[in-house]
C-alpha cells in the first residue's frame, strides 16, 4: 500500500529566478537521506509530495523531521475531488481523534484548485457536518484538539498530524564551513543553526588524551552523527592537542591558558579548513557567556582566523540554545559528564580584557607552530552519513 506524505515548502519559494535551484536541490537531498528506500517524489506548487510503500514509512518520517528546507510535514490521506469524499474522510479521521480523547476539532481549508465547486469556507462549513451534525466532536476554532486539513490540490489531502519542519535552506545552497565542535551544549546548536542556512558543515574536535577521556571523543562523535542527520552527511576532524596543550601550560601565564589555546584552535582549524576547502569557520561563541567570550577576547581568537568567522550564537542566551539543543536532539549528549581540553585546563582567574599586542608577544613566546602542523598531519577523520541514522 502506498502511503502519501505532504511537505510545505519554506523560505525557499520566495527566491525568484533562483527558485528552482532551492527546489532541485531539496529533492536531492531527500533522495540522498532515503537512498535505499524507492520513493517517489513530486514538487507542485509550494508543496513536495512524497509516495512510499507502507513499511518504509518509520524512514520517510525520520526524514522529513530532520530535512532542513521544509517548514512542516503530514502524512495524508487521498480522497476524491468532491464535497462528500471530503466530508466522509474529514468524519473518519475525526472518529480516530475521538478514540483517542479529543473532544473539540476545527477544521482548516486550503482550495488551490481554483475549478472545485466550494472556496475555503464553505469547505470548511460543509466539510464539519459529519462531526457536528452527529454529535462527534464539538468546534472550538481557537483551542481546538485536533485540527482536521484539507487541501483540494491536483488531488484532495486530508490529514490531522501535522509536525513543524526545521524551516531554513536546503543544505548545500550556501557553501561549506568547518565548526570548531566540542562536547558542550553551544557548537552543536551553532552547526544547526549553519545547516539552516543551507551551508554544509564539516567539524573538528580537539582531544588531549589523556586529560580528555576516550567517552569524551566519543560523545563528540555522537554529536557529529546527530548533525549529519540534518546536514546529510558531515566529517569530524579529531585533531591531537596534548602536546599543544602541554606546551600552553609550561610557557603562557596561567590567566592567558584558555585564551592562547583558543588562538591554536583557530591556527590549527584554518589548516583544516583550507584542506577541506571550507570558506569560513563556526564557532559556539555567545557574546560574556564565560571569561573567553568577552568582547575583547573574542577579538583575539578571531585575529587567529584566515578565513571569516562566523558565531551564530553570538546573541542568544543559555535558554535559548538549550532550547534549540533539545529541539535538534543534542542535548542529552551535551550534558553527559565528560569534560573536553577547555573546561580541563582552565585557570582559577583567566583575563578578560585581552588586547591584541599582548595576545600576540604570549603567542611568539609559547611559539607552537610546529606542534600545530605535527597536530594536523596527524588527524583522525571519520565519516557520517544521514542515511546511516534510518
Amino acid at each position: 500500500m502506498k502511503i502519501t506524505y505532504l511537505a510545505k515548502l519554506g523560505e525557499l519559494v520566495l527566491k525568484g529566478s533562483n527558485k528552482n535551484a532551492f527546489e532541485s536541490k531539496l529533492v536531492r537531498n531527500v533522495r540522498e537521506f532515503l537512498k535505499h528506500i524507492p520513493v517517489d517524489i513530486i514538487l507542485r506548487a509550494g508543496r513536495m509530495y512524497v509516495e512510499v510503500e507502507e513499511e518504509n514509512c518509520p524512514q520517510v518520517e525520520f526524514c522529513l523531521s530532520h530535512l532542513i528546507g521544509i517548514t512542516g510535514w503530514a502524512k495524508t490521506f487521498i480522497c476524491e475531488k468532491n464535497i462528500e469524499s471530503i466530508t466522509d474522510m474529514v468524519t473518519d479521521l475525526g472518529k480516530a481523534a475521538k478514540e483517542n480523547g479529543a473532544k473539540t476539532f476545527k477544521i482548516d481549508a486550503r482550495r488551490s484548485d481554483k475549478s472545485f465547486e466550494l472556496d475555503s469556507y464553505e469547505i470548511m462549513r460543509k466539510a464539519a457536518s459529519g462531526l457536528y451534525d452527529n454529535k462527534i466532536l464539538d468546534v472550538d476554532l481557537h483551542n481546538p484538539d485536533v485540527t482536521i486539513w484539507v487541501e483540494v490540490r491536483e488531488k484532495c489531502f486530508v490529514y490531522t498530524d501535522s509536525k513543524t519542519g526545521c524551516r531554513g535552506l536546503p543544505v548545500g545552497m550556501s557553501g561549506k564551513g568547518l565548526l570548531l565542535l566540542s562536547g558542550g551544549l553551544d557548537s552543536p546548536v551553532a552547526g544547526y543553526r549553519m545547516l539552516r542556512r543551507g551551508m554544509r558543515i564539516e567539524c573538528i574536535y580537539f582531544h588531549s588524551y589523556p586529560y580528555t577521556s576516550d567517552e569524551a571523543q566519543k560523545k563528540v562523535e555522537d554529536l557529529a552523527k546527530i548533525l549529519s542527520t540534518y546536514g546529510m552527511q558531515t566529517a569530524l576532524n579529531i585533531v591531537s592537542f596534548t602536546d599543544v596543550q602541554m606546551l600552553i601550560k609550561e610557557k603562557a601565564p596561567e590567566s592567558w591558558s584558555t585564551l592562547a589555546l583558543r588562538m591554536c584552535m583557530m591556527k590549527a582549524a584554518n589548516m583544516v579548513a583550507k584542506h577541506i576547502g571550507a570558506q569560513c569557520l563556526i564557532t559556539g561563541e555567545s557574546l560574556g557567556q564565560v571569561a573567553s567570550q568577552t568582547l575583547e577576547n573574542m577579538q583575539v581568537t578571531e585575529s587567529c582566523a584566515e578565513l571569516p568567522l562566523l558565531r551564530p550564537l553570538v546573541g542568544l542566551d543559555k535558554e535559548e540554545i538549550i532550547d534549540t539543543a533539545e529541539f535538534i536532539g543534542t542535548y542529552d549528549t551535551s550534558i553527559l559528564p565528560y569534560e573536553d581540553c577547555c573546561v580541563l585546563f582552565s585557570p582559577r582567574h583567566p583575563v578578560l580584557k585581552a588586547t591584541l599586542e599582548e595576545a600576540q608577544e604570549i603567542y611568539n613566546k609559547i611559539n607552537p607552530d610546529e606542534l600545530i602542523k605535527k597536530a594536523f598531519e596527524t588527524r583522525v577523520v571519520k565519516h557520517f552519513y544521514a542515511f546511516e541514522s534510518l
